[in-house]
């Protein structure tokens, strides 16, 4: 089995409540399914689940490179110069990153996120696609800073060959479709 989730923003990957966190049994009630990978509890969007050992593995391992992509928000007007250096990777404290895919695109019509992304009227904001093969922690959030344009937002939009589709946040729905 195969369960697509809308994770909101401030809910863990784990079925159980940490603190004030609230866990994925709060929305998911299909038994026997984990997560394959995870998102922080400050990212929103796609998260996978299965009941396969083995898919679980090749979803979240990056030894499968499985393309995973994100909606990124990102304070500033997104130089060029930005993008070409996301394209080329980015050096970490942890090491390079590998290339990714790094595109400039206009707002995305998404759900409203509680809390709301802080505005701030003498800065501007820009949106990117951003696609990578390899998964280190809060990596989308430290390459963006890296080029000067800290991530506001941040929202997986596909793992392969899902997508969140018409999914609302707090959203789930089964499927078949196998990577």
């Amino acid at each position: 089995m195969i369960v697509l989730f809308n994770k909101p923003m401030n809910v863990l990957s784990q079925f159980t409540d940490e603190g004030k966190w609230p866990g994925l049994a709060r929305y998911i009630h299909q038994k026997g399914v984990y997560a394959a990978g995870r998102l922080d509890r400050d990212s929103e969007g796609l998260l996978v689940l299965t009941d396969d050992g083995a898919l679980q593995a090749r979803i979240s391992s990056p030894k499968f490179k499985l393309p995973k992509t994100y909606l990124v928000q990102v304070e500033g007007a997104i130089a060029r110069d930005a993008l070409v250096n996301l394209r080329a990777g980015v050096e970490l404290k942890d090491g390079r990153t590998r290339a990714a895919r790094a595109d400039i695109i206009e707002p995305p019509d998404l759900w409203e996120r509680d809390p709301p992304v802080r505005v701030r009227k003498t800065v501007p904001d820009s949106w990117i696609r951003l696609t990578l093969r390899e998964g280190k922690n809060r990596q989308i959030r430290r390459m963006t800073a890296a080029v000067g344009h800290p991530t506001l937002r941040l929202v997986r939009e596909a793992i392969g060959p899902w997508t969140l589709g018409g999914l609302q946040s707090g959203q789930w729905i089964t499927t078949t479709v196998q990577p």
